[in-house]
């Protein structure tokens, strides 16, 4: 059995974003990218200089995203992102700055 047409599954994005990201600027820029698509979650400084971002809504909202912040868009200078693909788990509201 197929999935129904239009239906999109929600997923959840986890990105490690590492480069010349650690400012209220770029966790800031996540924040309101996110927001604009639809998503929640949050974006973290991490101690080792990355940026942590989840974002849990629908996957062509999250893809979007990721695409976002390789675009060189962000304040600061993204050197790579890697990401992690898993289900929806639910529970998040909003987007958060951490």
């Amino acid at each position: 059995m197929g999935s129904v047409a239009g239906a999109e599954r929600d997923v959840r994005l986890t990105a490690w974003v590492r480069g010349h990201v650690q400012g209220v600027g770029f966790r800031w820029w996540t924040r309101a990218r996110a927001l604009e698509l639809g998503l929640v979650g949050s974006a973290s400084n991490l101690r080792d200089g990355r940026v942590e971002v989840n974002a849990e809504g629908p996957e062509a909202a999250c893809r979007a995203l990721v695409d976002a912040l390789r675009s060189g868009g962000a304040p600061g200078r993204v050197d790579s992102v890697v990401e992690r693909w898993t289900a929806a788990r639910g529970g998040l509201t909003g987007f958060v700055e951490r």
